[in-house]
C-alpha cells in the first residue's frame, strides 16, 4: 500500500513539530504539507529551513484548503475556532482528521459531528495509549463503587496551558460519569472558591494545577469512608501524543465516515 499523505496543521507550535516529525519517522505516512495563519513569519517559507534544518521541499502554507485537498489525514493540535474551520475543509477533502484540540465548546463539538458525517474524525483529549487504557478502568471502578464514593480528579500541566481542567481530566470525568450512568454536565463541578458548602452527594470535581514544564499529570481519585483508590497517569514525553495522532490516522484510513476516539483506534470501546 502507498504511503498515507498527511498534512500538519499549526506547523510552528510545540505540538505541530512534534507532529511533524512522528509522520516523518512513522512507516507508512508521508508529509505532503503544513500550515500556520497568516502573516506567520514561517509563511511560504521551506518547512525545514524553517526549523533549522535543509531545504524539505515542502512549503508552509497559509491556505489550508489547498493543503488538505491533496492529504489523506489531516492532524491537528490547534485551537477550538482554527480546528472547527478545519473540520469543514478536511470533510470536503474526504481525509482522515485528527483532532487533539483542546478546550472545544459543546457548540464546537457540535460542528465537529456535523463535519463526521462527510469524513472520518479522530477526536481525543489525549492520544496516549495509557490514557485511554486509564480512562477505560476509570468507567468500570466508577460503576462498580458506585456513588458512595466521591470521585475527584486533579490534573497539573506546564505554566503555559492555557485552558482548564485539561481535555484530559475532562474525559475521565466523561468515562465516570457514563459508568454511574449519569449525564456528565449535570454532576461536574469545575471549581470552587469560598463557601461553597458540603461536596454534593454524585459530583465529580476537578482541580487543576499550573506550574514549570509538566507534561501532564493526571490522578482519578475515589473517596470513600475509610478507603480512597488513586488510579494515576503520568506523561514525561509529549512525543507519546504525537505517536497517537499517527496511530489513528492509519487506523482512519479507508473507515466510513463518523466521529471516533482513541478508544476505538485502540480497541476498548
Amino acid at each position: 500500500m502507498e504511503p498515507m499523505n498527511v498534512a500538519v496543521t499549526g506547523a510552528s507550535g510545540r505540538m505541530g513539530r512534534m507532529l511533524i516529525r512522528a509522520v516523518e519517522e512513522a512507516e507508512g505516512c508521508r508529509l505532503i504539507g503544513v500550515t500556520e495563519r497568516p502573516g506567520h513569519e514561517w509563511a511560504g517559507r521551506d518547512l525545514g529551513e524553517c526549523l533549522g534544518g535543509a531545504a524539505t521541499g515542502v512549503p508552509v502554507e497559509t491556505d489550508p484548503l489547498e493543503v488538505f485537498a491533496k492529504a489523506e489525514a489531516v492532524l491537528d493540535f490547534t485551537a477550538p475556532a482554527a480546528t472547527v474551520a478545519h473540520a469543514e475543509l478536511a470533510a470536503q477533502a474526504r481525509a482522515v482528521h485528527v483532532i487533539g484540540t483542546t478546550g472545544l465548546s459543546p457548540a464546537d463539538i457540535e460542528a465537529l459531528d456535523s463535519a463526521a458525517r462527510h469524513a472520518v474524525i479522530v477526536r481525543a483529549g489525549n492520544m496516549s495509549l495509557g490514557v485511554n487504557l486509564l480512562a477505560a478502568l476509570t468507567r468500570k471502578v466508577a460503576a462498580a463503587l458506585g456513588p458512595d464514593f466521591d470521585i475527584e480528579i486533579v490534573e497539573m500541566h506546564h505554566n503555559r496551558k492555557v485552558d482548564a481542567p485539561s481535555g484530559t481530566a475532562l474525559m475521565f470525568g466523561e468515562a465516570a460519569a457514563a459508568g454511574r450512568g449519569v449525564r456528565f454536565d449535570a454532576v461536574a463541578d469545575r471549581g470552587r472558591d469560598g463557601e461553597t458548602g458540603a461536596r454534593k452527594r454524585g459530583h465529580i470535581g476537578f482541580a487543576s494545577l499550573r506550574g514549570g514544564d509538566v507534561v501532564g499529570e493526571h490522578d482519578v481519585i475515589f473517596a470513600g469512608e475509610g478507603e480512597r483508590v488513586i488510579l494515576r497517569h503520568v506523561a514525561t514525553d509529549r512525543m507519546l501524543f504525537a505517536r497517537g495522532a499517527v496511530k489513528a490516522a492509519l487506523w482512519g484510513r479507508g473507515r466510513k465516515p463518523g466521529s471516533y476516539s482513541m478508544m476505538d483506534v485502540l480497541g476498548l470501546s
